[in-house]
């Protein structure tokens, strides 16, 4: 804590008395002084100060626990959502502590994520004091900008408007910053933006700024590493952190953690084992003593608790002579699940068990373990496919263990099935919510994460900044408050409030007609993100520094997705919007009450994705060739003007050792074909280009299964696809794309140098798989790239993608609460899905913002359960790819028919058509 030497503790934990002896010390007793003086009876004052500065005394007893003294300010207090909040005192150079004597002060423990969550306006008022207080003692270092935005907010909260006078003579009585004077005509500027707000609001903006901070919630325990380097640890809501000074540099999620453990000034992390991890197993960090490296294993302890743990451990048999490691028991708090009845009900759940320690074989800190709805959810955890000649793919399935995770139970679920609507409009209007909280994260990517990296590195220009958010905020917030408002109609439909007796409440077209109707106000800026995609891809090969934090970002579990796929969500909502009302409005019979305003929002968002879509059509393209030009080793300017993606996909290609396995990416002035690379990264080394023009329509001739020739200008190639569709599919592509490029006049983009690897002369026999290890230089210095898009599915499914596949997955994106089962398992495991990129994201929950793993589904089949299956419940699909069977159960008809038709569009089916194929004649159907 700065100069002082010492610590601070929290006393939220029950186990320790006040006024207990801490381990060996020194006294602080004055001579002749004992515990408990004579004449002042079994009876203790204690001094408390709260987080507004005031001061408070509690009688207790002097055998009273910690706990007690926590009650009762909770209770004087009438603090609902009091698992966030402990009392900490000063303990200096760890000697006795004497309560009498002690200031504790009331302070925020437990920081989660997104204040937003809190429900109680008292709760966001004393995290806002914290903030308040972090500022003034400063440890919430940030820049001055944002010191004064947060002051000011503040000032708003404490006086009200802006007034010149008043705000001189606050800012004046009031020491709110260390050098508070340097920045004072900041903060009034800022103040006098606030004009309104009241000061809930005021609380809500300290809040949301300062979530954002990367020192929000931090308290640094020093240490030093294994080299003696001074570092300072901390703990969060996410994991270990590690920081030099005051900047991160590294951090341990819970999935990443095995074990927590400290011997003697010795503080142990056991990791997972990594494939290619840059960490050995076990971290060490040397503490200044024994205690203080106790104290940060316990806040360890609590905080994975607090934000992690579901079910309770089970609890290690006693020794029966000996026992090693501390008695150190922790109870576990009340979990600050959302009270989602109203605000006035508090959820008492006691979680008394006990345990010590983290045991390796314990599932809370399992990379399958389960998060938290509070928690950022672990990296996807996937498990392998093995193909013919082929190492193990981390693209199969997802590894989420049924130990710990929750449990649906038959009668509840159809108790709660009678209790909600069963009109299919309601489900309808459900899933305009469901899918409205996913693109609200997915606008977080960029607006909360992306910008959080770039500005810690200080990467981007400032022109490029302004350009990139000024366009994508406005945005963000109105689909903030479009969310609110959807998500509190839904709740008057369902019945959770007393809104339903108006009989006003089951309808969404108000909503969405008035929203529809505010979106239109956005055109301009949806009509910019051509120029900042483009933009952001020339800054990116411009600027060095930028294209590190692009590339190391994209690593980053938030970032599931392309970078840039992110920045198509705002048009493709529109699409999605269209569809939604489409199918309201198809539902609703002409004298339906809610049938006018679902048409007239229709006919807004209709109009507006029509003005957008050639736009969208451009953009997709953009992003699947800047996607791939950062995935393919060997070409460069694949973005060239007039070039359009049209397919990629897994073929085998004839050469002298038979035939070899290939990545083929048709465009419509070339074919490329690559290999992949055989180190640690996950890109593709080209190995040749075959210009359209001048190429020969392809046909199948071979007596080889599959298997057909292609006739270009300089050589003649022989592949072999897994199947007669897929065959057919890329020659039906081939051909069309041939003769659109004897039909155009425009000259081709730029292609390969000659230096590079155009292997045009080269002749059939030539080429080898010993290419591949050709590259290995090459490709040991390039970054870990990700392994989940679909050029690298289509690798390990050995199948293909085409555009027009790419553009039927942005109108068929899904997302719920889905209820799942293995093969060979009994338990349903409650799971909210996310479907998009021809891939299922699993969560814990939809505030989760990390996926727990994923399952890409090409190449999977979709059906429903036969009798083999033993499946007797209503509403479940079944995916299968060769033994993978998972079977996942939808609240209701509407829900399980719509699952069934997104997957069928992902998934290896004939009625996958190509690009090139009139839309109106595709059809979805599957195996």
């Amino acid at each position: 804590m700065g100069e002082i030497e010492g610590t601070y503790r929290i006393l939220q934990t029950p186990g320790s008395r006040l006024g207990a002896q801490f381990n060996a010390g020194i006294s602080t007793l004055e001579p002749g002084q004992s515990l408990n003086p004579k004449g002042h009876g079994k009876g203790l004052q204690v001094r408390v100060q709260g987080l507004d500065d005031s001061q408070e005394f509690y009688d207790l007893e002097v055998s009273a626990y910690g706990q007690a003294l926590l009650s009762e300010v909770f209770r004087r207090l009438n603090l609902i959502e009091s698992d966030y909040f402990g009392l900490e005192f000063q303990n200096m150079h760890m000697n006795w502590v004497r309560p009498r004597n002690t200031l504790f002060r009331l302070s925020v423990k437990f920081f989660p994520p997104d204040p937003g969550q809190l429900q109680e306006e008292f709760t966001r008022y004393l995290f806002a004091l914290q903030v308040k207080r972090d500022l003034s003692e400063g440890m919430l270092p940030c820049s001055e900008n944002t010191t004064a935005l947060l002051i000011s907010h503040l000032v708003q909260s404490e006086i009200g408007d802006y007034d010149d006078m008043a705000d001189r003579e606050f800012l004046k009585l009031n020491k709110l910053l260390p050098q508070q004077e340097q920045v004072q005509e900041k903060i009034m500027e800022f103040h006098r933006r606030h004009i309104g707000q009241t000061p809930a609001e005021s609380d809500f903006q300290v809040l949301e700024i300062a979530r954002k901070l990367e020192m929000y919630g931090v308290r640094f325990h020093p240490a030093s590493d294994r080299e003696g380097t001074k570092i300072n640890l901390a703990v969060a809501h996410m994991g270990l952190q590690v920081f030099q000074g005051n900047i991160k540099i590294n951090t341990f999620n819970w999935s990443k953690i095995r074990k927590l453990s400290f011997k003697r000034k010795r503080f142990l992390v056991k990791l997972h084992p990594e494939v290619h991890g840059p960490h050995q197993d076990t971290l060490e960090f040397l503490m200044a003593s024994r205690d203080q490296c106790k104290i940060f294993w316990k806040n360890c302890v609590e905080h994975h608790t607090f934000f992690r743990l579901f079910d309770q451990p089970k609890p290690k048999s006693k020794a029966f002579l000996f026992s090693r490691g501390s008695s150190f028991r922790y109870r576990y708090p009340v979990r600050p699940f959302l009270l989602c009845l109203c605000s006035l009900l508090r959820i008492f759940l006691s979680l008394l068990h006990s345990f010590a320690g983290l045991p390796s074989e314990s599932p809370q800190l399992s990379p399958s373990g389960l998060d938290s709805p509070l928690c950022l959810s672990p990296s996807f955890q996937m498990s392998t496919l093995s193909l013919p000649g082929q190492a193990p793919s981390p693209l199969q399935s997802p590894v989420l263990s049924e130990v710990g995770s929750a449990r649906l139970e038959d009668e509840d679920e159809e108790g709660k099935r009678k209790r909600y609507p069963t009109d299919k409009a309601y489900f309808i209007a459900k899933e305009i919510l469901t899918t409205e909280r996913t693109y609200l994260k997915d606008l977080e990517v960029i607006t909360v994460w992306f910008r959080s990296a770039v500005i810690k590195e200080n990467a981007m220009p400032e022109g490029l900044m302004t350009l990139l958010f000024s366009n994508i905020d406005p945005i963000y917030e109105f689909h903030r408050g479009f969310l609110k408002e959807i998500d509190q109609r839904l709740a008057l439909w369902e019945g959770r409030s007393n809104g339903h007796v108006k009989g006003d409440c089951q309808r969404i077209g108000d909503v969405m007609l008035k929203n529809m109707c505010a979106l239109k106000e956005f055109t301009s800026y949806l009509q910019k993100h051509d120029e900042v995609l483009t933009e952001l891809e020339k800054a990116t090969k411009r600027l060095k520094k930028l294209e590190t934090v692009y590339k190391e970002f994209e690593l980053q579990k938030v970032c599931y997705l392309p970078l840039n796929t992110f920045l198509l969500k705002p048009i493709q909502r529109l699409v999605h919007y269209k569809l939604i009302l489409e199918r309201l409005c198809r539902h609703y019979i002409p004298q339906h009450p809610d049938r006018n305003d679902c048409l007239e929002a229709l006919k807004v968002v209709a109009e507006m994705a029509r003005q957008l879509q050639s736009s969208l059509l451009r953009l997709e393209n953009f992003q699947k060739l800047t996607e791939l030009q950062r995935d393919l080793i060997g070409i460069e300017n694949l973005i060239a003007s007039g070039r359009e993606f049209i397919r990629e996909g897994c073929l085998f290609k004839l050469t002298k050792k038979g035939l070899q396995q290939r990545m083929f990416f048709l465009f419509s002035d070339m074919l490329l074909y690559t290999s992949k690379g055989v180190t640690a990264t996950n890109q593709f080394k080209v190995h040749g280009q075959l210009p359209l023009r001048g190429m020969i329509e392809s046909e199948n001739e071979w007596s080889v299964p599959h298997c057909f020739t292609i006739y270009s200008a300089q050589r003649t190639i022989v592949v072999a696809a897994s199947s007669k569709v897929e065959m057919g599919k890329w020659i039906e592509d081939l051909n069309a794309a041939i003769d659109m490029a004897k039909k155009s006049q425009e000259k081709s983009g730029v292609l390969l140098d000659s230096g590079q690897c155009d292997r045009s002369d080269m002749s059939l026999e030539q080429e080898s798989e010993d290419e591949t290890h050709s590259s290995h230089t090459s490709l040991e210095k390039q970054t870990h790239h990700r392994a989940n898009t679909t050029m690298h599915v289509c690798w390990h499914r050995n199948t293909s993608v085409s555009m027009s596949d790419h553009s039927l997955a942005v109108e068929n994106q899904l997302s719920g609460y889905l209820l799942r089962k293995f093969k060979n398992s009994n338990g349903w495991q409650k799971l909210w899905v996310v479907f998009t990129n021809f891939c299922l994201f699993f969560y814990k929950t939809h505030q989760d913002d990390y996926p727990l793993a994923s399952l890409p589904l090409l190449g999977y089949t979709v059906s429903t359960p036969g009798e083999t299956d033993s499946i007797h419940k209503e509403f479940v699909f079944k995916l299968q790819f060769k033994s993978h069977v998972y079977y996942f159960r939808a609240e209701s008809e509407y829900t399980f028919s719509r699952w069934m038709e997104v997957i069928k569009s992902a998934a290896n089916a004939p009625g996958r058509m190509s690009l090139l194929v009139p839309k109106d004649t595709l059809e979805i159907s599957g195996n």
